[in-house]
């Protein structure tokens, strides 16, 4: 079983900047993407960022977020960054590591990661 760990989640300041990490217990297979999901209480999870892992460097990212964040990945560390940048209020949320097949999205995400918490204040 994978387990993904994410940090880096906190208290931030809006228009300020966040760097989350996520590491993989394992290698996943070459096909799988890994991104960034985040869900506020009542809500659905929203897809943030995802990319792909190996082959290349495709990269979707979600229109909330669009011109402000950059995914990035680590194959030798197993690991997934998400790079946020003007950060709004709305942006606080608990911020969930995933990977499954390309492309990823909600229903198709193998593995969760327990999620960290983003509070961005005004």
């Amino acid at each position: 079983q994978v387990q993904l760990i994410e940090s880096g989640g906190g208290l931030l300041q809006a228009g300020g900047s966040l760097r989350l990490s996520c590491v993989a217990s394992e290698r996943t297979f070459r096909s799988y993407a890994m991104g960034w999901f985040r869900q506020t209480p009542g809500k659905e999870r929203e897809h943030v960022a995802v990319i792909n892992w190996s082959g290349g460097s495709r990269t979707y990212y979600g229109d909330s977020v669009k011109g402000r964040a950059t995914i990035s990945r680590d194959n030798a560390k197993n690991a997934v960054y998400l790079q946020m940048n003007n950060l709004e209020p709305e942006d606080t949320a608990v911020y969930y590591c995933a990977a499954g097949p390309w492309p990823l999205s909600r229903v198709t995400v193998n593995w969760w990661g327990q999620g960290t918490q983003v509070t961005v204040s005004s």
